[in-house]
């Protein structure tokens, strides 16, 4: 007899979708990071606290304390002690994971480079938060758009829903991509305020993300590799790179192969752009990370009064999904970008100057606007939401060129 149970296969096993068992819980965006990271079962985790991840090395740290997970748990003295010993482990041929947020990336930045052009499929998870000074603890995306040229996959989470199965789908990513993954949430928004999620049962988890298996690392004495080489002179480095570029442009259909995996396995979709009301929208907003969820609300009260409007949340950052996000947005007369970081001196925010490239890319010439929206963690009312989509509506009637010349901060004078 034929066995017709359906399965996903899945990281080095199939998971039987018929016994997959998922519990809704209320919890905060860090706790759902530190359940998925006890659920994996890494074998190491190397960190170092800082506002507003902190709480996730904590209650990792309870985890290995009761002995509910086998990892080696190192604390260390600073971030960048973290990125070493965590690019230690991971050459060492070990699943490696930490986490981080804002001046803590920031400190990593010289270790980032090297996580990245050793190829370790090292995973981070960075609370994102803003970069001093003036000092401030609330979350923005100027931490990670520092690290964005990094040679890092980049995911970014709406909610602790998102947070939770980015984790686990970044495991299968950066071992099949070989090359480091940093998913994201942010700041206080999401890492402390409590949500409702689903998450897996364990086995599930362990089926999907496998078990680890290097190709090579340091302590293969039958196949010894060469690590932190010097290329100081002719083609050798660049050639480095070019394999570094040719990585990560592989990884976008790897990223959208395991979400699609996952997807099938809980019910969850992640594609690289998450679209709402776009299909007849004249007016769209591009955004990525918890504020997503303000604009599409104020989408759903603009529609019913007849305005067709529409939202498309980027998922995916780095590799940045051009072509994905070109698509989506193929149809509007007029879109905003919003960003949640500054890019001095660039005529257009981050994220603007991304979405800009990829219209160009696909032949589509439709007025952009770049605006800068809470900074430091300020406010994202409706209000301002609503008069993101006024404005676009004057600048769809009236062609108001491709770009302005600067983007316009929302918000304050």
């Amino acid at each position: 007899m034929t066995d017709t149970t359906p399965t996903a296969v899945v990281g080095a096993a199939a998971v039987d979708l018929s016994a997959v068992e998922q519990r809704t819980i209320a919890s905060t965006g860090n706790l759902f990071v530190a359940e998925a990271f006890r659920q994996i079962d890494p074998d190491a985790v190397c960190a170092y606290p800082i506002t507003p991840q902190t709480t996730i090395v904590e209650e990792f740290a309870k985890f290995v304390a009761n002995g509910r997970v086998h990892t080696e748990y190192v604390t260390v003295e600073s971030e960048h002690s973290a990125m070493s010993a965590t690019i230690g482990a991971s050459a060492a041929g070990g699943r490696a994971f930490t986490v981080t947020s804002s001046q803590g990336l920031a400190l990593m930045w010289e270790e980032l480079h090297i996580a990245s052009g050793l190829r370790l499929p090292i995973v981070m998870i960075n609370a994102n938060r803003a970069i001093s000074a003036p000092i401030n603890i609330h979350g923005d995306h100027s931490d990670v758009m520092g690290a964005r040229d990094s040679g890092w996959i980049i995911l970014m989470a709406e909610n602790a829903q998102e947070a939770y199965d980015n984790t686990i789908i970044a495991t299968r990513v950066a071992e099949a991509a070989r090359l480091p993954v940093m998913p994201t949430l942010d700041g206080f928004i999401t890492t402390h305020s409590i949500a409702r999620g689903q998450v897996a049962d364990d086995a599930t988890v362990k089926a999907f993300v496998g078990e680890y298996v290097p190709d090579d690392s340091l302590l293969r004495s039958t196949s010894p590799v060469m690590v932190g080489a010097f290329a100081n002179l002719g083609p050798t480095y660049m050639k480095v790179k070019k394999a570094e570029r040719d990585a990560i442009d592989a990884s976008l259909p790897i990223i959208g192969e395991v979400g699609a995996q996952w997807a099938s396995v809980i019910g969850r979709d992640y594609g690289h752009v998450e679209s709402y009301g776009v299909d007849d929208a004249d007016l769209v907003v591009v955004i990525m990370g918890s504020a997503a969820g303000n604009v599409r609300a104020v989408v759903r009260r603009l529609r019913e009064q007849g305005q067709r409007v529409g939202v498309v949340k980027v998922r995916t950052y780095r590799p940045f999904p051009a072509a994905d996000l070109a698509a989506a947005v193929s149809g509007a007369r007029a879109i905003a970008v919003l960003d949640r970081a500054e890019s001095f001196g660039a005529p257009a925010g981050p994220l603007a100057l991304d979405t800009l490239a990829a219209l160009y890319g696909a032949g589509i010439q439709v007025p952009v606007r770049s605006y800068l929206y809470g900074l430091g963690g300020a406010d994202v009312r409706l209000d301002l939401v609503e008069q993101v989509y006024a404005d676009l509506a004057d600048v769809a009637d009236d062609g108001d060129g491709l770009l302005n010349p600067t983007p316009r901060y929302l918000g304050i004078r």
